[in-house]
């Protein structure tokens, strides 16, 4: 048996309120809160699925950690999230501004089908363009 994704972790100075924030973007379950650690799961995740899907089918969470410094540089890892062609991609990336996100220019062009955020603590995302599947 090989190895899996487990988690992508973010290192962040307030762990609530972005696991917080990272929850209502990605409509997402916080199933773990401390000072030192949220972990995050999709929605639909139970300890019954997890116990009853194979290990190597088991998607990855999102674990926030504490760090004392502040981002300093650009991410070498960042996250891509992608609306469903039902919604308005527009009104989404809106939507997380309006909740603290900030549009960030990071070299992408100018007619990138993307828009670059960042989160409220400066982590780059990106939502891509509308997608079926």
């Amino acid at each position: 048996m090989g190895l899996r994704w487990y988690s992508t972790v973010l290192d962040c100075r307030d762990v609530v309120a972005q696991g917080r924030w990272w929850a209502e973007t990605l409509g997402w379950q916080v199933v773990h809160a401390s000072d030192d650690e949220v972990v995050l799961v999709p929605a639909h995740v139970t300890p019954e699925l997890v116990r009853d899907t194979p290990w190597e089918q088991v998607g990855p969470g999102l674990v926030l950690v504490p760090v004392a410094e502040g981002k300093q540089v650009k991410n070498r890892l960042h996250l891509d999230l992608a609306p469903h062609t039902s919604d308005d991609r527009d009104a989404l990336v809106a939507g997380l501004v309006a909740r603290g996100a900030t549009l960030a220019q990071v070299g992408q062009p100018v007619d990138a089908p993307w828009t670059v955020l960042l989160d409220p603590e400066g982590n780059e995302f990106c939502v891509l363009s509308s997608r079926e599947r």
